[in-house]
C-alpha cells in the first residue's frame, strides 16, 4: 500500500505541468535523508523553514520604515507571507510546483538584517567580505539554523533562495516565479505603507501607475499578477510589453520618490554607527556570542561570526544589545 507522499508524487504528474519541478525529480539535499512517508521533499522544506528561529525573527525586522508607529505597517515577515501567497497563486495558474514556490518564498529573506536594507548596506561596508542578504539567506539555511546544523533543504529550494534577487540562467520556473512576485509585492506594499505614513498622497502616485495598475493596493497587485499569468507561455514567465514598461516605471518611481524620501529614511543614518559598534565589540569579545557562533569564529574568523550574529538580530534585539554594551545604566548609592 502506497504512503501519502507517494500518492502526492503521483498526483503531481497531473497538476504540475512540463515546466514545473516534480518533487520526485529533486536534485536532493546536501546530506541524503530517508524520505518522509507523508510529505514530499518540498513540503518538508516548507515545514523546516516555517518552524525555524530565523523565520520567527522576521516578525520583528524592518521592511522599509524603521520603528513605525502603528500596527498596520509591513514587517519582513508580512512581506514574506505576501510574496509566498502571490507565488503560490502564480505557480498554480501556470502548472508549476506550488510547494517548491512556497518553500522558496518563505525562505528568501531569512538572511535579512535588522533595520532593513539600511542594515544590509551597513554590514556590506563594515565586513571585509561584503554582505548581501540573499547570500546570507542561503547561509542561514545551510549553516546557521538548528544551532549550526542547518536545515538541509533541497537543492531547488536553496538555489531559489540564493538567486531570488537577480536570478540565474538555470533557475527553475518556481524560482523565477518567486523573484517576480517578490518585486510585485514589495513595490506595492511599500507604496501602500508610504501612503499610510503620509510620505506621499494617493493622488501623487503617477497617473501611469494608476491608469495601468489601479488606484488601490489590491487593484494594483491583481493587475500585475493577472497580466503575468495571462502572458506567460511555454515556460517563460513574462508580462505584456505595456505592463512590463509600467512595472519598470513603477519600480523606478519607488526608488526615486519613496525609498530615498527623507521622511522614510530619517533614522537610517544612525544604523551604520549602531551596527559598526556591535561588530567591533563582538569581534573583540567572541565569548559574548552564543556557542554556535563561537564555533564559527574558530573555523571562519571572528568577523564572519559577528556578521552572522548581528544579521540575525531583530531590530529590537540589536538596540537592546547596543544599549547593554554602550549606554551606561543609572545607579544609586545607598
Amino acid at each position: 500500500m502506497s504512503c501519502p507522499r507517494e500518492e502526492r508524487e503521483r498526483l503531481e504528474h497531473l497538476i504540475v505541468g512540463p515546466y514545473g519541478v516534480l518533487a520526485e525529480n529533486t536534485r536532493g539535499r546536501l546530506t541524503p535523508e530517508e524520505e518522509c512517508s507523508i510529505r514530499t521533499c518540498f513540503q518538508r522544506d516548507v515545514d523546516r523553514i516555517t518552524h525555524s528561529k530565523s523565520f520567527r525573527r522576521l516578525k520583528h525586522k524592518t521592511q522599509v520604515f524603521l520603528r513605525p508607529e502603528g500596527d498596520h505597517y509591513r514587517t519582513r515577515l508580512t512581506h514574506t507571507l505576501e510574496v509566498t501567497r502571490l507565488a503560490r497563486t502564480v505557480a498554480r495558474a501556470l502548472g508549476l510546483n506550488e510547494d517548491l514556490a512556497e518553500a522558496i518564498g518563505l525562505g528568501h529573506d531569512l538572511g535579512h538584517t535588522p533595520f532593513g536594507h539600511a542594515g544590509e548596506r551597513a554590514l556590506d561596508v563594515i565586513f571585509e567580505g561584503g554582505f548581501k542578504h540573499y547570500v546570507q539567506s542561503l547561509r542561514v539555511v545551510d549553516v546557521l539554523e538548528r544551532d549550526g546544523q542547518g536545515l538541509n533543504l533541497c537543492y531547488e529550494t536553496r538555489m531559489g533562495i540564493l538567486n531570488h534577487t537577480h536570478g540565474a540562467p538555470d533557475d527553475t520556473r518556481e524560482a523565477t516565479c518567486v523573484r517576480l512576485c517578490d518585486r510585485i509585492a514589495y513595490i506595492n506594499h511599500d507604496l501602500d505603507d508610504s501612503i499610510r505614513a503620509g510620505i506621499i498622497r494617493a493622488d501623487q502616485v503617477p497617473e501611469r501607475i494608476r491608469r495601468d495598475c489601479g488606484e488601490r493596493n489590491s487593484e494594483r497587485i491583481n493587475s500585475l499578477i493577472a497580466d503575468l499569468i495571462e502572458n506567460s507561455r511555454e515556460g517563460v514567465l513574462r508580462m505584456s510589453p505595456r505592463m512590463e514598461e509600467t512595472f519598470q516605471f513603477f519600480h523606478s518611481y519607488m526608488f526615486s520618490d519613496v525609498y530615498t524620501n527623507p521622511m522614510a529614511k530619517g533614522e537610517e543614518n544612525k544604523v551604520q554607527g549602531i551596527l559598526e559598534k556591535l561588530y567591533n565589540y563582538y569581534v573583540n569579545h567572541i565569548e559574548k556570542m552564543p556557542p554556535e557562533l563561537q564555533a564559527i569564529a574558530e573555523r571562519e574568523g571572528a568577523g564572519r561570526a559577528a556578521v552572522d550574529y548581528i544579521s540575525g538580530m531583530t531590530d529590537g534585539y540589536a538596540m537592546e544589545k547596543f544599549g547593554e554594551i554602550y549606554i551606561p545604566f543609572a545607579w544609586t548609592v545607598k
